[in-house]
């Protein structure tokens, strides 16, 4: 019996797919990616999983997992020998303990699914982020994503309890802790946060949920520049009580393009701003969330004071606060569209770069310069989420020969590791970032790394190619 009628006793026929049934799963979304699995496999559960890895494990066969396929670096890339597995009908919420603030998920849950379940309960999931209508929880976990509120809650790794895995021979691990305190050995769980799949299928998982703020103040702020954008973050911090939950810049270039793309959207002030930061502070307590005699919310007023002081001072240049629902959601909006108006050039170079929060203007000063020398016809684009120093670097080289693109991209590296920072952020690894893993990344470290590889997964079936460099 050849493997996909193997495959197709474990899960069903109408859930391998192959030839032609395979074309919705091998679209990348960048585009750069073509899919040609064997076969896609759709497991409705943890034992079909387990069964289905048991059986590539004996057979040798490579094993791709998937989930919502909006990565950017390929880790979901899946060629002719390897089958994929799509996580898609793990996606039952099991549990949702408000008591507790946690949430029990399949890995095939969708992110905005998981919203909407636990708004219910007055709470949120708050990793957020634009592609939240179709990524999934499993996705998530595997490259680590971080998203717009990491500021106030942590990247996706801070908002994970527990996790069951499937491992590369077919064990399942349940490592499904709802602790918050556990000094047991070695963190296993952090351990397949971030690993891409490569050591093993992450099929549940344990969720941290918040308390759901009573009301949100969320305001276009213009700055004199970045180093008063920073200084402005830590100002409203103090002034909330660190409740400000995001805090995201956006300059000119990324405006404009942004309503050339767009052309119903609206420019953020009367008159153009070259650092432009969406603030957003969440309000727990009643008294600051109840809206008074005539109407106002208390949080939004108070925004708008502290705002309108820090205009008296200088440290602001205008400021438009969002007085309804509306002009909340078009703000967010303007900043969720931020990857499709980065991928409307090419070619291009995407680069997701973490830095010291007050690196990050010494980093793209120095960016104009190092591209302006190094490719005189080349064009930037760039947004960041600056209350936690990660910042998405477009470069549109004017240059073809892919050896120029790559020479950019180790500039770009050079400039950050100068500046104490890191080549990659949210994005994960996958297929485009293994070059920068083989120059940048601590040499000791990759040993360990695939020693733990080896270990986990010695005939290597689990996300081959991914991550660690050949």
């Amino acid at each position: 019996m050849d493997i996909i009628a193997q495959l197709r006793d474990i899960v069903g026929a109408a859930h391998v797919l192959t030839g032609p049934d395979t074309a919705p799963y091998c679209d990348d979304w960048t585009g750069k990616y073509q899919s040609d699995p064997l076969a896609v496999v759709r497991p409705a559960d943890t034992a079909g999983v387990s069964a289905v890895l048991k059986l590539a494990n004996d057979t040798g066969t490579p094993i791709v997992p998937a989930s919502g396929r909006t990565g950017l670096n390929g880790g979901a890339y899946a060629d002719g020998a390897a089958v994929m597995l799509s996580l898609e009908r793990l996606n039952t919420i099991r549990e949702i303990r408000p008591a507790a603030r946690v949430a029990i998920v399949g890995a095939g849950v969708i992110l905005s699914q998981l919203h909407e379940a636990v708004e219910q309960h007055d709470l949120v999931f708050p990793l957020t982020f634009g592609a939240k209508g179709s990524a999934m929880i499993g996705g998530a976990l595997s490259t680590n994503a971080g998203g717009s509120n990491v500021l106030r809650y942590g990247s996706t790794r801070h908002l994970c309890l527990g996790l069951e895995v499937v491992l590369a021979d077919g064990r399942m691990m349940d490592l499904m802790s709802e602790l918050h305190k556990d000094n047991s050995g070695y963190d296993l769980k952090d351990l397949m946060i971030g690993a891409e799949g490569t050591l093993g299928i992450i099929t549940a998982a344990v969720l941290k949920l918040a308390p759901k703020p009573r009301a949100y103040a969320t305001a276009m702020v213009a700055a004199p520049d970045l180093p008063g954008a920073l200084s402005l973050l830590n100002r409203l911090q103090i002034a909330t009580g660190g409740a400000v939950e995001a805090f995201e810049f956006m300059p000119r270039r990324y405006i404009e393009a942004n309503l050339a793309r767009f052309p119903d959207g609206r420019e953020p002030f009367e008159a153009p701003h070259e650092v432009n930061v969406m603030v957003e502070v969440g309000a727990l307590a009643p008294r600051d969330a109840t809206p008074g005699e005539i109407g106002s919310v208390p949080i939004v007023d108070y925004l708008e004071e502290v705002l309108a002081e820090a205009m008296e001072d200088g440290a602001v240049l205008d400021a438009v606060v969002a007085r309804n629902e509306a002009q909340r959601r078009a703000m967010w909006q303007r900043r969720e569209q931020a990857a499709e108006v980065n991928m409307d050039g090419r070619p291009l170079i995407q680069n997701d770069v973490a830095l010291p929060l007050d690196h990050v203007a010494p980093f793209l000063d120095r960016a104009a310069a190092m591209l302006a020398e190094a490719d005189p016809g080349a064009n930037s684009m760039y947004v960041a989420h600056l209350g936690d120093g990660n910042v998405h670097y477009t470069v549109y080289p004017a240059a073809t020969d892919p050896a120029a693109h790559d020479a950019i991209t180790e500039r770009v590296e050079d400039l950050v590791l100068s500046l104490g920072g890191s080549f990659s952020a949210e994005h994960g690894i996958g297929l485009s970032k293994k070059p920068s893993m083989a120059r940048r990344k601590n040499p000791v470290a990759l040993e360990v790394m695939r020693a733990i590889k080896a270990a986990l997964d010695p005939k290597g079936i689990l996300n081959p190619g991914k991550v660690l460099p050949d």
